[in-house]
């Protein structure tokens, strides 16, 4: 019958209202009321007591030194009880906040919250209550009546927006978890990328290149020993062998931008040097790396060295580069640099926008020196554990 005069949330609210009295009478008392009773009775006993009361100024003491030191764990188990009740009145879900400081503020604000709340919403309710035993008051009863749902609502609504103020996690916290949870996100998508390139090189060296290798291999074969066959079966067959060679030439490209697998084997060195010697331009590689970084900053910074020298080679019009790998503290530091003719910008190009985002990919950082008359460097660094 009751639920059918007014909603389940306005006696819901109307609970929350009249559970918040008690509540802000005991997180006063025990935040407040506790640290400051005892260590008024301690700096009295101080002053005052005489010799022979020494023990009683001892205990006040020690219960003052006890609740100042415990009055950061007492503010977080109180808070608990309170989200909880938030939780099952009003089904508000409030996150735990790391400042116990300003969850002391809610809790010394909950007894003005939870004595005017709940005195207001008794007082509607109460007016109710008394129509119905004495007729007389019903003109009195009936403005409450209606105000009634309406008052415990407000209370609710303020103590929430309290409780998610100085209870919960402030903006500057929201906003640090949030940049921790992208950053984690950002981590894990780039790891699963860079294991997913890592099987697809895998799946195309165990299985197509194979088969394009025994291909090219029987068709090499026909070709050196078929020699009297007539000269378009001859010819056709040399046609097969060179686009068979051809196809393997860039299946074998194609799979070593994939992901080198140099590079897991024989580390950073091996693998740029791999990159130096097929460069148009002289590369000289000096990689001083004592211990392995994570697989995707490796990866990270080998195909950021071969997007610079391919860089270098289509537009610097550059005669020789240089490339530095080392580790600084806890960071892999890529320094690649050509003597051409410079002036190159950050936006200038899809190829430089590109290092900048690989780099930023794993919270490296790029940078670009490049005056007109060069020499162009870019410098890379990137995260490598400590």
């Amino acid at each position: 019958m009751l639920s059918a005069l007014w909603p389940a949330r306005t006696w819901r609210a109307t609970l929350h209202a009249l559970a918040g009295l008690p509540l802000g009478v005991a997180a006063f008392a025990l935040t407040c009321g506790l640290p400051v009773g005892a260590g008024y009775s301690a700096i009295w006993s101080l002053l005052y007591a005489s010799g022979d009361d020494l023990a009683l100024t001892t205990l006040f003491v020690v219960l003052t030194v006890t609740a100042t030191l415990s009055l950061p764990r007492v503010v977080r188990g109180l808070s608990a009880v309170q989200r909880r009740r938030f939780r099952a009145l009003l089904d508000v879900e409030i996150p735990p906040s790391h400042r116990w400081w300003r969850q002391f503020g809610y809790h010394v604000l909950s007894l003005f919250i939870g004595v005017s709340g709940a005195a207001a919403v008794a007082v509607c309710w109460s007016a109710t209550l008394l129509a119905w035993a004495e007729p007389a008051y019903l003109v009195l009863a009936a403005p409450a009546l209606v105000a009634a749902p309406w008052m415990a609502r407000v209370v609710a609504r303020a103590d929430t927006a309290a409780a998610r103020a100085l209870l919960g996690p402030s903006r500057n916290e929201e906003l640090s978890v949030r940049v921790q949870t992208l950053s984690r996100s950002r981590a894990e998508v780039v790891a699963a990328t860079d294991a997913e390139r890592r099987r697809i090189e895998r799946d195309l060296h165990d299985g197509a290149q194979q088969r394009l290798v025994s291909l090219a291999m029987n068709l090499g074969m026909a070709r050196a020993n078929l020699t009297d066959l007539p000269a378009p079966a001859r010819q056709a067959i040399v046609d097969a062998h060179d686009e068979a060679t051809q196809a393997l030439a860039e299946l074998r490209e194609f799979v070593r931008g994939l992901h080198p697998a140099v590079l897991d084997d024989r580390g950073l060195d091996a693998a740029l040097s791999g990159i130096a010697a097929r460069a148009p331009v002289p590369v000289r590689v000096a990689v001083s790396v004592p211990d392995r970084c994570p697989p995707v900053v490796e990866a990270v910074a080998y195909f950021v060295v071969s997007e610079a020298l391919t860089n270098i080679a289509r537009h610097a019009h550059a005669s020789r580069a240089q490339v530095t790998v080392d580790r600084v503290a806890d960071r892999l530091r890529v320094v690649v640099t050509d003597d051409g003719r410079g002036g190159a910008t950050p936006g200038g190009g899809t190829g430089l926008r590109g290092l900048a985002q690989r780099a930023a990919s794993v919270d490296g950082t790029f940078a670009l020196h490049s005056p007109a008359g060069g020499p162009t460097t870019v410098t890379v660094e990137l995260p490598c554990g400590s």
